[in-house]
């Protein structure tokens, strides 16, 4: 296996996962950082060794994971491809967050992203310097895997969009038939992208955790990750070249994955943006500090009675499954800051509010707790934080109107002004009451 975006989430999940079931059919990760090297640099020196710390209400449990057989820098353009062009290698994994697929409002390729504009360039070319995007590498990996002969691959995106398998195949497609029609048709022949549902709450290590997985595992690590007990994995589609059997340990292998990918991303995470923005708002740091206070936890409640309605689920089902992540979100150990979850709002918001907001005004309804969730947003934008991290920051911190701003998650509804006037009296709204 080959893996782009060498995260804590990897480690928590796709390693994890790998890692588990090595004993019947051990299979090793290549796998790229999507950013810094630091992360690779200290896998390297513990031989690709890290501990998970599965952190309860009340106690740590730590496991040391193997399944990382390399580290690598993802700023290494002819090791990706090297890696790619191996026959031996059957799958690629990515977690690359949503910002990292590079699209507009419509899910093509966002051309006017200089980034995007640099590596279609580089690409052209063909002279190894190093790409920038998730979906340029990715398309360097294909086209020397197809200079190489070396069979087909699965594609395995795990970041929280609808359909994310279908969005990346997308932007790749929109890559290679820039850079050649022939890659695209190779592509489309060739190379499976299968759909997933992932879920593990996953929050940034600190120092303090360092000093808890020595102290657990008698050995200094530089790289341990923290994670909730609960997770989940949901695959659907084909892999032509075999695969590790997740399924041993837990994964569900479906013919669709949408009811689950769904129910996560509207319920899970439109609750985390929910909490983030209006906890930010409010003086909080953290999921669970957010979770205590009666107004964000009323707004989070009333978020998830409005997006029940559109989901398939029998009510029964949905109800415990909110009851099982208000058990998850109140995990006072869990330290999930808020700041992490509001990052990449424009990316984040367009999948987890916008889709309500539509499906409620066409019903003929106000579609209030889906505005909350923007008027939040937009609240929190005009607060100027200093730690904004967004794709499109710069457009952000250029405006404060209401509709510049929910044009960039959602133009269509940009355009409609009753939306816009709804938006407006809840920001003003928010200005007085929080």
């Amino acid at each position: 296996m080959a893996h782009l975006g060498l995260g804590a989430f990897h480690r928590s999940h796709q390693a994890w996962w790998t890692g588990a079931v090595g004993r019947s059919d051990p299979w090793g990760i290549a796998a790229f950082t999507g950013r810094s090297a630091a992360t690779a640099t200290a896998l390297t020196a513990q031989g690709g060794l890290y501990t998970l710390l599965v952190r309860g209400a009340e106690t740590d449990q730590a496991e040391v994971v193997s399944s990382i057989s390399r580290a690598i820098d993802g700023a290494d353009t002819a090791a990706f491809t090297a890696c790619l062009a191996d026959p031996a290698v059957r799958v690629l994994t990515l977690t690359v967050t949503e910002a990292g697929y590079c699209r507009n409002g419509d899910g093509r390729l966002n051309r006017d992203d200089p980034a995007v504009a640099a590596d279609l360039a580089n690409l052209t070319t063909d002279d190894g310097r190093p790409l920038r995007t998730a979906p340029g590498r990715v398309l360097a990996g294909l086209r020397a895997r197809r200079r190489a002969d070396a069979g087909p691959i699965a594609v395995v995106p795990c970041d929280n969009l609808t359909s994310n398998g279908d969005a990346l195949r997308r932007v790749v497609a929109d890559f290679a038939e820039h850079i050649d029609p022939g890659l695209a048709d190779w592509i489309s022949e060739s190379v499976s992208f299968v759909c997933t549902a992932v879920d593990r709450i996953t929050p940034r290590s600190t120092a303090e955790d360092l000093d808890t997985a020595t102290r657990l595992t008698g050995q200094t690590d530089l790289a341990p990750v923290v994670t909730e007990p609960f997770r989940e994995w949901v695959l659907a589609g084909t892999f032509p070249g075999g695969r590790p059997p997740w399924q041993e340990a837990g994964a569900q292998f479906v013919d669709d994955v949408t009811p689950y990918e769904e129910r996560k991303l509207w319920l899970l995470n439109g609750a985390h943006s929910t909490l983030a923005y209006s906890g930010l708002l409010r003086g909080h740091r953290t999921v669970a500090d957010a979770v205590a206070d009666d107004t964000c936890r009323g707004w989070m409640y009333s978020w998830w009675a409005e997006a029940s309605r559109h989901l398939p689920q029998p009510a029964e089902t949905l109800t415990d499954y909110q009851a099982q992540l208000t058990d998850r979100f109140t995990n006072p150990r869990i330290r999930y800051m808020l700041t992490q979850i509001a990052s990449d709002g424009t990316q984040k918001l367009r999948m987890r509010a916008v889709p309500i907001l539509r499906r409620e005004r066409a019903a003929g309804r106000r579609g209030t707790a889906a505005l909350r969730m923007l008027a939040c947003w937009i609240s929190y934008l005009r607060t100027e934080p200093a730690d904004l991290a967004d794709p499109l920051a710069d457009r952000l911190s250029a405006t404060r109107r209401t509709r510049d701003l929910l044009v960039m998650v959602a133009p269509d509804l940009a355009e409609d002004d009753s939306v816009v006037a709804d938006l407006d009296e809840m920001v003003s709204q928010h200005r007085k009451g929080l």
